[in-house]
């Protein structure tokens, strides 16, 4: 099993959430209105007057045959609409409860 941890711009809302689903996966969880700065280009995203975009998450515990295309799936919404801003990381899941 795999932990896909994803951060996005508010933009995609329910987008990210529907690639989950098309991709068969039903559990994740979600965090809405988060502030934050990509490490390598883009603008914060803090919901301030400055810099008014905030992004959202979701975590996924998904099986590692679900994977691949997850990631496709991000790796090309991030390639259509590259100044949003989406990051995903993949992780081990060692236990689950």
């Amino acid at each position: 099993m795999k932990a896909i941890f994803i951060a996005y711009n508010q933009a995609y809302n329910q987008e990210i959430v529907e690639l989950l689903e098309d991709c068969g996966q039903r559990g994740y969880t979600v965090w809405e209105e988060i502030g934050g700065r990509g490490g390598e280009s883009g603008e914060p995203h803090l919901g301030n007057h400055a810099w008014p975009t905030q992004n959202h998450a979701v975590l996924s515990v998904v099986d590692d045959e679900k994977t691949a295309r997850i990631m496709a799936g991000l790796r090309q919404k991030d390639a259509d609409y590259p100044d949003l801003g989406l990051r995903a990381w993949v992780l081990p899941v060692e236990e689950a409860l």
